[in-house]
């Protein structure tokens, strides 16, 4: 089965700035694909690109094994800035506009609404919406026609909690019923929390590309993080900076986190410790996150 989307060393110029280095990778259908990478490191490029808003100096790209078209780019949802519909119109009347534009999605109008968890303020005008309402509007835009790819670049950017909250539970949500999802973001959180697979890209270089877990177990060093305390951790401290196997302590946060060979298994530390004469309190092996790993492979967070 051909890949949903295929990129073969895509590199785009912008003058003498090279905003995409020969980058490559595979989607496969039903996945969650998180494209991450820090803020100029050709995310949006990269979409603008395999969306034909953009062209790239060399490279090419394919969706459902086809190259380009009009026809194609229909099966593919979008939503690729910010929010744009007409203020003074209801949430409904914009949609229909859209429709109108797309030729396709006129009957849909209602049901996208109430995935979106907009229905009851469907006559609401635009202006009057939350900035996370504006960006449901556009994920509902993105579903008319009923596309099995929605593309999205930074779809809870600028968001508060709730409104992270909320688009993350949609994407789960259309992920569910068999939507291929492409995203760009720089949350790292959003990413793990909603993604399968993760291509993570620093200054146009793609850096590591896979499965979330693929990715992490590929970049994990070969040590263990544990987080343990007790009544007194400055006791627990002298004793674990001694324990065999141990490779380093430090109270942080009201606990003692300790570093430890893989050989020193959480039960391990557990009884050595109370051998000692310490009964831990907690216990919590930390599984290493898309953030470290983040930080490992690019070094920064951001690059603004």
């Amino acid at each position: 089965m051909a890949a949903v989307l295929s990129v073969q060393n895509l590199t785009k110029f912008y003058g003498s700035i090279q905003a995409l280095k020969g980058v490559s990778f595979e989607v496969s259908k039903g996945s969650v694909f998180g494209i991450l990478g820090p803020n100029g490191s050709g995310k949006t490029t990269l979409l603008g690109i395999v969306m034909d808003v953009l062209k790239p100096t060399s490279g090419t790209y394919r969706f459902f094994g086809r190259e380009s078209d009009a026809s194609m780019r229909k099966e593919v949802g979008t939503l690729l800035e910010t929010p744009n519909f007409y203020h003074y119109l209801s949430g409904e009347r914009n949609l229909r506009i859209a429709a109108e534009i797309k030729q396709k999605g006129q009957d849909q109008i209602d049901e996208v609404l109430k995935k979106v968890n907009l229905y009851q303020r469907r006559n609401s005008k635009f202006s009057t919406y939350s900035l996370g309402m504006k960006q449901r509007l556009a994920i509902a835009s993105a579903l008319l026609g009923n596309p099995d790819v929605l593309v999205f670049d930074e779809p809870t950017n600028g968001l508060d909690p709730v409104g992270i909250a909320e688009i993350r539970e949609l994407i789960k949500q259309l992920a569910a019923e068999g939507k291929t999802i492409i995203m760009a973001s720089h949350i790292l959180d959003e990413v793990e929390k909603v993604c399968t697979h993760v291509a993570i890209i620093q200054k146009g270089d793609l850096k590591t590309v896979g499965t979330v877990a693929d990715v992490l177990s590929k970049n994990a060093d070969a040590t263990i993080s544990i987080e343990i305390s007790a009544d007194n951790n400055e006791q627990l401290l002298v004793v674990a900076k001694n324990l065999p196997g141990v490779v380093r302590a430090q109270v942080d946060e009201g606990c003692v986190k300790v570093v430890c060979e893989p050989s020193l298994t959480a039960k391990d530390l557990n009884r050595l410790c109370f051998e000692n004469g310490i009964v831990l309190n907690r216990l919590v092996q930390q599984r290493k996150s898309l953030e470290t790993t983040f930080l490992e492979i690019t070094g920064k967070v951001s690059e603004q």
